[in-house]
């Protein structure tokens, strides 16, 4: 039999204070992740331990998991630092700019409040890999929960500081938004304090909202998954764009100044034209995920630019452009990747920052950039369910996507996973006609929920 993985598709996230995301299985989490990474990670001219930088999102479970995570990387011999409210994205940059040998961010990205999770960084910024996360399993299941005692895990304001700089620094390339109207939805979560600062900085007029965590706040109604709020906003203070991050920052969706919402697949547009415009790739490639939308092939397709299409998953985006060695990918829920550029690290407001260094070239609207991307119509059903049986197993659902996918034939085509961080299983079906499609998904998850009953 099997045995449980305690790492998902992007780290351990579930609800907290249960499972593996108590207190105590925290530290001993924390210990095992420690020891497998001690004998790599180097100590730092006149240190006598290795570094460990962490982090936490809006929630009000954040700073307990983080004290609970640093009593497990004390105990396997790193000293620990915190820096607070901060992405994902920071935390895994510091990591690799700054002399640490450990990385970790506490949060659950998009999900409720009530959830917590943990993302790990190598020294190189970058997540661990299937091996590194089975060999810390390993180590967990075969020594009991150590009872470790408290330390003094302190905050230090500089590492903020140190990635808002890279961010206007690096990131912006001197980019100069006076003129500009920005509003900018951080989801209540890791965004709030640095966000519109950046903005700010770089001299934009700001309106920001949902930057007000107070532990219970954070995705609530507000930031990537709820952009109606934004919407509005940027009609009402006839902006020039708007920015919606994610809980932990490291995605973004846009919204253009007519109010229309602009995700992944109309970034990775924006970008790539824009490169293909100025010639500035050798290799025309970008890749994407299998949830992209066909209008991104044919938008991309007019300039020159192919697409390699990858499982869902930005840890998947990213081992491909390793592979193959390319400046450019994401999905559709806001994840985009630039390549070497930003270390392969997904970085929310980076990627905002990209799409207005475009704005100011091209001296064109959002919706202008964004108009060559005309999506086919795609309908996504997320059905909860209690078991996940191979979907190859399940004959009856198999049978009526081959007959679905016969109908649309290279029209449309569709899609049928389980998520990787929650109990939903996800059917996307795309075509031309909407009314078909809706009736065809439904079709689908109908069956599959039936199926999945009659396996249990």
């Amino acid at each position: 039999m099997a045995v449980e993985r305690i790492f998902g598709t992007d780290g351990v996230r579930g609800r907290a204070g249960q499972g593996w995301l108590t207190e105590e299985s925290v530290s001993a989490l924390g210990r095992a992740i420690g020891k497998t990474h001690r004998p790599h990670a180097e100590t730092p001219p006149g240190l006598s331990r290795p570094r460990a930088v962490l982090g936490h999102d809006g929630r009000e479970s954040g700073p307990i998991l983080q004290a609970a995570l640093a009593r497990g990387f004390h105990a396997a011999g790193f000293d620990v630092v915190s820096a607070g409210l901060i992405s994902s994205p920071g935390i895994a940059l510091l990591t690799r700019m700054l002399p640490f040998g450990l990385g970790a961010m506490l949060s659950a990205s998009h999900n409720p409040a009530e959830d917590n999770g943990i993302k790990v960084f190598s020294h190189a910024g970058t997540k661990l890999s299937d091996e590194e996360e089975l060999a810390i399993e390993a180590v967990l299941r075969a020594e009991p929960e150590p009872e470790l005692s408290a330390i003094d895990l302190s905050v230090d304001p500089e590492l903020e500081r140190h990635y808002v700089d890279y961010l206007i620094e690096h990131a912006a390339q001197g980019l100069d938004l006076r003129g500009l109207r920005l509003v900018i939805d951080c989801a209540n979560g890791s965004g709030s304090h640095f966000a519109p600062l950046v903005l700010e900085q770089l001299g934009a007029s700001v309106h920001a909202l949902h930057c007000a965590p107070d532990g219970k706040n954070i995705n609530q109604s507000c930031g990537s998954t709820h952009p109606e709020t934004l919407q509005q906003a940027v009609l009402s203070t006839r902006a020039d764009l708007g920015i919606a991050l994610d809980g932990d920052a490291d995605r973004c969706l846009l919204v253009d100044e007519r109010g229309e919402i602009v995700h992944g697949d109309g970034i990775l547009t924006v970008i790539a034209r824009e490169a293909a415009r100025t010639e500035r790739w050798t290799d025309p490639r970008i890749v994407a995920t299998v949830m992209s939308n066909r209008g991104l092939h044919r938008a991309l397709r007019e300039v020159g630019v192919s697409i390699i299409e990858c499982a869902v998953g930005d840890r998947y985006v990213v081992e491909a452009l390793r592979r193959e060695s390319l400046p450019l990918g994401g999905e559709q829920s806001g994840h985009v990747i630039f390549g070497d550029d930003i270390h392969y690290i997904g970085d929310g407001l980076y990627t905002a920052l990209r799409v207005l260094g475009v704005l100011r070239a091209t001296g064109k609207p959002l919706s202008e950039l964004v108009a060559p991307y005309s999506p086919f119509p795609q309908v996504l059903l997320n059905i909860p369910v209690a078991d996940k049986p191979p979907l190859d197993g399940l004959d009856r659902t198999a049978a009526l996507v081959q007959r679905v996918e016969a109908e649309l034939a290279d029209e449309g085509r569709v899609l049928l996973r389980y998520s990787g961080t929650e109990s939903l299983a996800r059917v996307m079906v795309e075509g031309p006609d909407l009314a078909r499609i809706e009736s065809q998904a439904r079709e689908i998850a109908d069956l599959l929920v039936e199926e999945i009953a009659a396996s249990a």
